[in-house]
């Protein structure tokens, strides 16, 4: 009886031990989808070849990685919407515990701080176009940011050269994408650093994903290291004309190729740590790391860091080494790039005067101009929709004779109960209503030539006389003894 229990725990044991071992598309631990674009036949500007086969790289090795790859190329504008739809209804449906990545290779754009995805019927004549006929990141990055998920990843290979001669004025490259601003849960990976342009490259791929092929199937390698990999290697393929860059908010850890216990070291830490220790070491935590280092090796550390803390200790240890000046050049236009984020995010006055103030002669002082233009034309109608209450107080009746003598608003009893006395229905007592003043007497000859009307007997006609009198004459002041109601009556009316 005790060798079949026996013979089971065994080869549970070994059923466990096996699976430790096995890679994404034996056993994941969560459902993986991807979406990945290729927009390579473009209409109205040249093609991209590379760009269809990133596509189709990408799409194989992240189908080897256990991805379900729905691979999407050539996309119109309403195709990329829909598509993008589509994808998302279908991580929707997966559940919670999946990992959505999207990988685009084609044109990007950056018109007025917003990064656009450029579809192959997109023909702008004017950069107001590109709002119209473009996607804009945001929406692809919100569409997803919206649904409960495990991770979210964007691969970027979008940022190289404006192919569209209308578009003068957008700047160079992507604008910055922080994703600690979003849901947490997001990895974005742009081609090059914010403001740059990536090269096509001269082989079949891109240098930014042929750096990704390579890495990423490196087994039991977390995202970040992965990342960090590439951008050491793309900068060593292009001399260092091209650094891609990334923003993480991830919680979890995630790896491409194989699981945490598949080399027996212990796991790697969560994203956001290894974010936070990255963020919180200063100029001089990296001239302490760097001292005494062999400049090559410092400049790996330095690039696969990619902060301005770690470029600018290097540029001030390694002034004279020959990788210096181009350092400097990223190091000067990633802090641009940070101000311009800042600029049109608080999106002020005050915000872009200060952009301008340090770089009025960017590929980005015109846009800044614009949107200056525009936030100072907002702030002038502020204050006449402000001003609007006091004007209308100031062109309120002033004549005496028609200011009414009660207030404009109810006032409450409670807090002026005199209130209550100038509404009562009691009249005060007048004079001019006790005591009459005398009737003026009429001429003689009117009394004796003047013949009484026919009609009703005197009592009535006296009656009738007295109250046409006082209604009539009343507000002459005058009509005898019909008048004293009349005018009475009158006068009270004017108490309201």
């Amino acid at each position: 009886m005790r060798r079949p229990v026996l013979c089971n725990l065994v080869l549970a044991s070994s059923l466990l031990a096996l699976t430790q071992f096995m890679t994404p598309t034996q056993a994941a631990a969560e459902a993986r989808l991807a979406l990945v674009i290729g927009q390579s036949a473009y209409r109205t500007v040249p093609e991209l070849p590379n760009a269809a086969n990133d596509a189709k790289g990408m799409a194989e090795l992240l189908g080897n990685a256990g991805f379900n790859v729905t691979a999407a190329p050539n996309l119109s504008q309403n195709e990329m919407r829909q598509t993008i739809s589509d994808f998302a209804g279908k991580v929707s449906a997966s559940g919670a515990d999946t990992v959505a990545l999207v990988f685009y290779a084609g044109h990007g754009l950056q018109i007025d701080g917003e990064n656009y995805l450029v579809p192959v019927d997109l023909d702008p004549k004017r950069e107001a176009d590109i709002p119209l006929q473009g996607v804009r990141l945001n929406d692809l990055l919100n569409t997803l940011g919206a649904l409960p998920t495990r991770a979210r990843i964007f691969m970027l290979d979008a940022c190289r050269n404006n192919p569209f001669p209308a578009l003068s004025g957008a700047g160079h490259g992507l604008a910055i994408v922080d994703t600690k601003a979003g849901a947490p849960g997001s990895f974005i990976s742009y081609s090059t650093s914010p403001g740059a342009e990536a090269e096509d490259g001269s082989g079949a791929d891109s240098p930014y994903t042929t750096a990704a092929l390579t890495v990423a199937k490196q087994p039991n390698v977390p995202i970040e290291e992965v990342f960090k990999r590439i951008r050491i290697s793309v900068a060593q393929s292009t001399d260092g004309r091209q650094i891609p860059w990334e923003s993480s908010s991830l919680t979890t850890d995630f790896k491409f190729f194989g699981g945490d216990s598949s080399s027996g070291q212990p796991p790697a830490p969560a994203a956001n740590a290894m974010a936070l220790a990255s963020a919180t070491r200063s100029v001089e935590d990296w001239r302490k790391d760097l001292q005494g280092k062999d400049a090559k090796v410092a400049y790996q550390l330095v690039i696969a860091d990619d902060t301005v803390p770690a470029y600018q200790a290097y540029i001030e240890l390694y002034a004279q080494d020959a990788q210096t000046p181009r350092l400097r050049t990223v190091l000067e236009r990633r802090r641009q790039m940070l101000a311009w984020d800042r600029a049109v995010a608080i999106n002020t006055r005050a915000s872009y005067e200060a952009y301008l103030a340090n770089w009025d002669n960017s590929d980005l002082a015109a846009t800044a101009r614009r949107l200056l233009l525009r936030v100072q034309n907002r702030n002038y109608v502020l204050p006449v929709a402000a001003a609007a209450v006091p004007v209308a107080v100031a062109m309120a009746p002033t004549c005496p004779c028609s200011t009414p003598s009660t207030p404009a608003t109810p006032i409450n009893p409670t807090v002026a109960p005199i209130i209550k006395k100038r509404v009562d229905d009691t009249p005060p007592k007048r004079k001019v209503v006790d005591t009459p003043p005398k009737p003026r007497r009429p001429p003689p000859d009117e009394v004796v030539e003047r013949a009484p009307p026919p009609g009703p007997p005197p009592e009535a006609v006296g009656i009738g006389i007295g109250i046409g009198l006082g209604m009539g004459m009343g507000m002459g002041g005058h009509g005898g003894g019909g008048m004293g109601r009349g005018g009475g009556d009158y006068n009270r009316g004017t108490r309201y």
